[in-house]
């Protein structure tokens, strides 16, 4: 069976013979760092001794900050700038959002249900027009149809303004290099940044309300549409746009012609993921007055009810899935021949639909059926804290022969999480600073070595490396149980059709759920504490890892299995020396997600005991201290960089060398 990995496609074996290639330059520099490390530790032991991060190489930016802080509350409601400038953007924001809820409510709950369900149905066809009605019609049933037409209108603001912003910045990154360059910097720290450092500044020019919240939201939300926009420019089809350009198109005929229809399919990605990604800021920008579900959720998480957090959970991730089904259905149907009877295609069939829209509303209208009716609705958070109570009297603690959750959370605590810990803060800074450019530079080149070397060292500088080294170990930690769990239930998802079809409803659910919802289980049945920070984090991170996982694992070589069965490989073998090296991109990719979503969790592990740079974000956004919120939020950014820095350069020199 040793032969198992030289046959197959062409493809195949050249990945292997990369791999190869890979194997022994790593261990080339593997001897140069080697004899690297014999010379410069016993120097750097001697200069620094303590391994503390020295005084003398740190930058206090407390001050410039605080003094920007008070400058703003201070000339916030007198200076020109905030008068004529940020002062007509938020009157904007507010008279938009006000003209929306307004529309919402004189359709009513009838004519909102209807919309819903005839858009879907113009789009994707009968069955998820069903599926978009009834999921309108459930928030009603669990009481919070106001909540969801007071979050709706916020959204499509937000949504509409990050698609604006974000097309705009796209466009001119997928038509200029250098615009290109200059925003990918720029977008890598807008995602990574945790959104709760830009509430702060936000909340601090606008003040708390719904124009900081959807401003928010639209930093958060904009670059997936600017990164969508510009690959899907960047990528047109060279062919077509030589041949529109020698028939004399100019500039502008050939973006409107060829570059943007090419690109449409991108485009509409870039608006679904917009759109995700504003819901899942609905319960963080609750806290600078947003209000509607995520509202309802927080103040959930203040008194901690699992059942008014699940009511109000629940209709923000049936909006995300209708949304994401409504324009997942339109992005495969662009291109495609259209179907069903002739007289409802094209213009005729929207007319259609805008009519029969119009009249369910008036007719809900003239009935007085506005409002959701209070006799049809039916509260579950009396049942769910009553499940919730048994779940605690039961699985807490006394669980014979496994033990408690609080068992479990307080060996994971002492096992994992401490010497952890201690690990990372006995380890001199400079001791760390060469594991991550050890790490780097043998996976990656000098470039990305330097980079995340770089990015460990500003740490130091803003004075939070004790804090950090706390965070990393719960990163380090909740990452690991992220990825073995998501690449087994990856694996057996891949290999299994049908439990890969079970999965994805509970996927979508735990992808969609804002991370307060879950939040409030995992501390009721593992008390305050780092380790339901980890807990949370591994909820949420743990479905883009399976996802990914299953579908890099499915899009293997099918002659590569092929070749290995015939050469008797067992399954195992077939996984371990076949599908796993082929997928190497996907798990990559995999690992990426899996960092990221983690640190996304971070802060809000802040809220429930995790301590460390989470807490200080949190902290600064309730005490106003823009300092103490921003350079962890910087902090945060900066781990993110070095874990990127240290996980994926591989696929990208591969990429290079083929």
């Amino acid at each position: 069976m040793s032969a198992v990995t030289s046959v197959g496609s062409p493809d195949t074996a050249r990945t292997f013979s990369l791999r190869s290639l890979t194997r022994h330059r790593s261990l080339g520099k593997l001897l140069l760092l080697a004899v690297a490390a014999a010379v410069l530790v016993p120097l750097a032991h001697a200069q620094w001794s303590s391994g503390s991060w020295p005084g003398a190489l740190t930058v206090d930016v407390s001050e410039p900050l605080g003094t920007a802080s008070d400058w703003i509350i201070d000339n916030r409601d007198s200076h020109p700038l905030f008068l004529y400038f940020f002062g007509h953007i938020s009157n904007a924001i507010v008279l938009s959002v006000r003209a929306v809820y307004l529309v919402l409510l004189a359709l009513g709950w009838a004519g909102v249900t209807a919309v819903a369900g005839l858009v879907a149905w113009r789009v994707a066809g009968l069955r998820l027009a069903l599926t978009s009605a009834a999921s309108m019609a459930l928030c009603g049933v669990l009481g919070m149809w106001v909540p969801t037409m007071q979050t709706l209108a916020v959204m499509v603001v937000a949504v509409l303004s990050s698609v604006v912003l974000g097309g705009v910045l796209g466009l001119a990154a997928g038509l200029s290099d250098r615009t290109y360059r200059a925003l990918r910097p720029v977008l890598d720290t807008m995602q990574v940044l945790p959104a709760f450092a830009y509430l702060l500044p936000v909340a601090l020019v606008f003040g708390i309300g719904v124009p900081a919240a959807v401003l928010a939201t639209v930093v958060y939300a904009a670059p997936p549409m600017t990164r969508l926009t510009a690959l899907g420019l960047r990528g047109a089809d060279g062919g077509v746009m030589e041949a529109v350009a020698s028939l004399g198109a100019t500039g502008r005929q050939r973006l409107l012609t060829a570059r943007l229809p090419l690109a449409r399919k991108e485009l509409l990605l870039g608006v679904n993921q917009t759109i995700m990604m504003a819901l899942s800021m609905a319960v963080i920008a609750s806290m600078i007055g947003a209000g509607g579900l995520g509202d309802r959720v927080y103040q959930a998480l203040s008194s901690v009810d699992v059942g008014a957090a699940l009511a109000a959970g629940i209709p923000i991730v049936l909006l995300a899935v209708v949304l994401d089904r409504v324009t997942g259905a339109a992005g495969e149907k662009l291109g495609a021949e259209p179907t069903g009877p002739a007289a409802l295609r094209g213009p005729r069939g929207w007319g259609l639909a805008a009519v029969a829209a119009a009249a369910v509303a008036v007719t809900g209208r003239l009935t007085g059926a506005l409002s959701w009716p209070e006799s049809w609705t039916f509260a579950i958070a009396e049942p769910v804290n009553t499940a919730k109570d048994w779940m605690v009297d039961h699985l807490y603690t006394g669980v014979p022969v496994v033990g408690g959750t609080a068992d479990w959370a307080a060996h994971f605590t002492r096992w994992v999480l401490d010497p952890v810990r201690s690990g990372l803060l006995g380890l001199p800074w400079w001791g760390v600073l060469l594991i991550v450019a050890a790490l780097a530079w043998v996976i990656g080149t000098w470039q990305t070595a330097l980079t995340a070397v770089a990015s460990m060292a500003a740490i130091g500088v803003l004075g939070v490396w004790k804090p950090s080294m706390d965070t990393l170990s719960q990163v380090l930690a909740a990452v690991a149980v992220t990825l073995v769990l998501g690449f087994l239930i990856g694996i057996a998802a891949a290999r299994s059709p049908r439990l890969e079809r079970m999965l994805r409803p509970v996927l979508d659910v735990f992808q969609t759920m804002p991370q307060f919802v879950y939040l409030i289980p995992v501390v009721a049945l593992f008390a305050v504490g780092r380790a339901p920070a980890v807990a949370a984090a591994v909820v949420y991170a743990l479905p883009a890892v399976v996802r990914i996982t299953t579908q890099g694992l499915r899009q293997v070589d099918p002659a590569a299995l092929e070749s290995s069965r015939s050469m008797g490989a067992t399954t195992v073998q077939q996984l371990r020396q076949v599908q796993l090296p082929l997928a190497r991109s996907a798990l990559l990719l995999a690992v990426n997600q899996g960092v990221v979503l983690v640190l996304a969790v971070v802060i809000i592990g802040g809220l429930v005991g995790g301590g460390a740079l989470g807490y200080d974000v949190v902290a600064g956004l309730a005490r106003g201290e823009l300092a103490t919120g921003l350079v962890a939020g910087a902090a945060i950014v900066c781990l993110g960089l070095v874990l990127d820095r240290v996980t994926q350069p591989t696929t990208r020199r591969e990429r290079k060398e083929s």
